[in-house]
């Protein structure tokens, strides 16, 4: 086969979410148009943090053997999650073409956790080390996820940390797609998460970039609203099962989207202001690789942070590049902004919807925004389209955009 032309299935998806983790429970909470997030009362005590808000998940872990987990913190456990929901649900759950050496995993986070962190913390502090044990610096490296998930699956093909804040899930799911598309791997793993951290939500809070409605936690983040004021930050994880096309229908598998085309860059302008000139050339990147004409693209979910710079510059980006007003929602307003964890739940939300013919309204939006751009920003009670290909796009501090392109599979 010429690897040129290899395609790319998804066969598998897990995610753990304050929306669900299954799709008719998830479908249902979309539909009831109810947000997730809830004023966190313990983050009071921290002096000078403004916002309280944040989007939790409410999720008991399952079962695994002690040993094989001993290495992982929350975040680590969180991917682990919905990696073993995806595997089992692309049928590969026990299969020995996991340890083969054809298949990989891309896999990042924002920061490993702040349990480990402190433990190292504590050591500087104190001039004792006594707090830190075998595993702190396995729950501490920056590969935690993908190292640890590498190890209990036993995988032996490729390893890709993604570590890039808000574009870390994306962007696995793109890399694994190269990896794939080019003959480098036959399936990848791929994904994204983020536990729920006090220390992300202030360090987006010394930056003025976070919601402060503690009283009203469902009105809030309001992505494209007049009356916005800043992102809440969530907590979850995801996981795509990628696979070479032939391959996944050789074995029998149920294909639920092809990953049609990846396009990312980077701004080289400023490490926290995005950059629309170069979020757009993200888009078109993949519509290039694609080989598709932004007018065949029937929906994008949006990366809708909900903060005046990024709305603002995403909608004209996007604009740019459609010349119309594209149909477009956020699930942040939903769950709050999961972080190294959004693009791939966002990608499986939106995967959902596309086969469900239904898409979700950007609940909180009550007046757009003068200064976003035309775009059909979807409300009420969301929208019915039968479209072929919809777009995911996500933005992330140090200007790195990525924008992926699904395909509805032919039944």
């Amino acid at each position: 086969m010429d690897v040129k032309k290899r395609r790319v299935a998804v066969t598998g998806g897990g995610i753990i979410s304050s929306l669900g983790t299954e799709w008719p429970e998830i479908f249902a909470n979309l539909k009831a148009g109810k947000n997730f997030v809830r004023r966190i009362d313990e983050w009071a005590k921290y002096r000078g943090m403004n916002t309280q808000l944040g989007a939790p998940v409410d999720f008991t872990m399952p079962s695994f053997p002690r040993k094989k987990i001993r290495g992982m913190g929350r975040v680590a456990l969180l991917a682990l999650a919905a990696t073993d929901r995806a595997l089992a649900l692309a049928g590969l759950g026990d299969s020995p073409e996991l340890k083969g050496g054809r298949c990989g995993i891309a896999y990042g986070s924002s920061i490993s956790g702040v349990e480990p962190i402190m433990e190292i913390y504590d050591m500087m502090v104190s001039n004792d080390i006594s707090k830190i044990n075998a595993t702190t610096y396995l729950r501490a490296m920056p590969q935690t996820c993908a190292a640890n998930l590498e190890v209990f699956y036993g995988l032996t093909g490729r390893l890709i940390p993604t570590n890039t804040a808000c574009t870390s899930g994306s962007l696995a799911i793109g890399l694994a797609y190269e990896a794939i598309k080019h003959g480098l791997q036959d399936i990848m793993i791929a994904g994204g998460a983020e536990e729920l951290s006090a220390v992300d939500a202030a360090c987006f809070d010394v930056l003025f970039a976070t919601s402060t409605k503690n009283d009203h936690p469902e009105l809030t983040p309001a992505a494209y609203d007049k009356s916005r004021d800043g992102l809440v930050v969530g907590e979850g994880s995801g996981t795509l099962i990628l696979e070479e096309y032939e391959h996944a229908q050789n074995r029998g598998a149920k294909i639920y989207a092809e990953l049609a085309g990846f396009g990312t860059n980077t701004d080289g302008s400023h490490i926290t202001q995005p950059s629309r000139a170069t979020q757009g050339i993200s888009i078109r990147l993949a519509l290039e690789d694609a080989g598709l004409d932004p007018g065949v693209i029937g929906y994008i979910n949006s990366h809708g942070t909900a903060t005046a710079s990024g709305d603002i510059s995403e909608s004209w980006a996007t604009y740019d590049v459609f010349k119309r007003a594209a149909p477009v929602s956020t699930l942040k307003n939903y769950i709050g902004h999961t972080l190294a964890a959004c693009g791939v739940i966002e990608a499986w939300i939106s995967i959902h919807m596309m086969n469900s013919l239904w898409f979700c309204p950007n609940i909180n939006l009550k007046e757009i925004d003068p200064e976003v751009a035309p775009l059909d920003y979807i409300t009420g009670e969301g929208r019915a389209i039968d479209t072929d290909y919809i777009m995911s796009n996500n933005f992330a501090f140090g200007g790195i955009n990525t924008s992926l392109i699904f395909k509805r599979p032919v039944l």
